[in-house]
């Protein structure tokens, strides 16, 4: 049996400034992700991730929901989520070893364009001839950042971000199947739960000692991972979907102050224009949807 929360009645600007501390934390997660992917293996950074922000998610839950709210309905699902956490969590790790945190984004800000894709085969959705579009230009943006047969990011880390926002988008896909079922609270828990215990065992040959210098930034990314998982929880209880999700792509510019604060380098110019070829393509989308969103809405008012 699922737990249903109380229905929270809806603020449009409160949605907007909690979308934003969600997106300036979770970029300053990411940023703690990259100088631990310095000194310990990938896995091991990803359960890192997991384990270290699950206390302070726990926290949250049974100040809040309680711990009936924990209860899962769809175990299957929860395990395919949390191994594509792994993948999508290890496959940016590993690419944050020697890519900008800015380059990085900007690949990954194709997961929408995926997701959109993704929804035909696996939900059934429709998707129109602009739609398509959208999704090939925002494609086209993803090579421009690449670059193939240049000499820029046409490599293996590159392609791994690729992969992290594939491994994104099917996820998302489980969590719009979960939330028929499931709380929120849950879905949150268990994905942290078990992207660590499987990213923890698999780490274990390579697994490095932990340095106690490295314990404040440990927890500070659990804090900041923690704390982000919170503010979009309320922005999405707060506000519709097709309003916030655009302020997503305001983590670039954290990104990209974080990389000339912590390691002095800026985007070139490919990126900047594979970036905003990217972005377009998914605000666009964005557009689309909520015009197709009205448009039966419309319908259903009016016979």
């Amino acid at each position: 049996m699922s737990v249903s929360s109380p229905p929270v009645s809806r603020s449009p600007a409160a949605a907007v400034a909690w979308m934003l501390s969600a997106v300036a934390f979770f970029s300053l997660m990411d940023a703690g992700m990259k100088l631990l992917s310095a000194g310990y293996p990938t896995l091991q950074v990803t359960m890192l991730r997991g384990a270290a922000s699950l206390p302070f998610v726990l926290v949250w839950v049974l100040a809040t929901a309680g711990p009936r709210s924990l209860i899962p309905v769809r175990w299957g699902l929860h395990l395919l989520r949390g191994a594509l956490g792994m993948a999508m969590i290890g496959c940016f790790v590993y690419a944050l070893r020697s890519l900008p945190l800015s380059t990085a984004y900007s690949i990954y800000f194709v997961a929408p364009l995926l997701v959109a894709a993704l929804s035909v085969p696996l939900l059934g959705e429709r998707v129109g001839p602009r739609r398509w579009v959208a999704i090939g230009v925002g494609l086209v943006g993803v090579l421009v950042v690449l670059r193939p047969g240049m000499d820029g990011f046409i490599s293996l880390p590159g392609l791994m971000v690729l992969l992290a926002a594939t491994a994104y988008a099917i996820a998302a896909v489980t969590v719009s199947l979960l939330t028929r079922t499931d709380t929120p609270q849950a879905m949150v828990v268990w994905f942290l739960l078990i992207m660590a215990i499987g990213a923890g065992l698999l780490a274990w040959p390579q697994w490095q000692p932990l340095q106690w210098r490295h314990a404040g930034l440990i927890a500070g990314m659990g804090l900041a991972g923690a704390l982000g998982q919170i503010a979009l929880t309320r922005a999405f209880q707060l506000g519709q979907a097709s309003m916030i999700a655009p302020l997503e792509y305001t983590g670039l510019v954290w990104v990209i102050g974080w990389d000339l604060l912590l390691w002095g380098v800026l985007p070139d110019r490919m990126t900047w224009i594979g970036a905003a070829i990217i972005v377009a393509s998914g605000l666009y989308l964005l557009h689309r949807e909520r015009v197709q969103h009205a448009r039966r809405a419309g319908q259903v008012d009016h016979p």
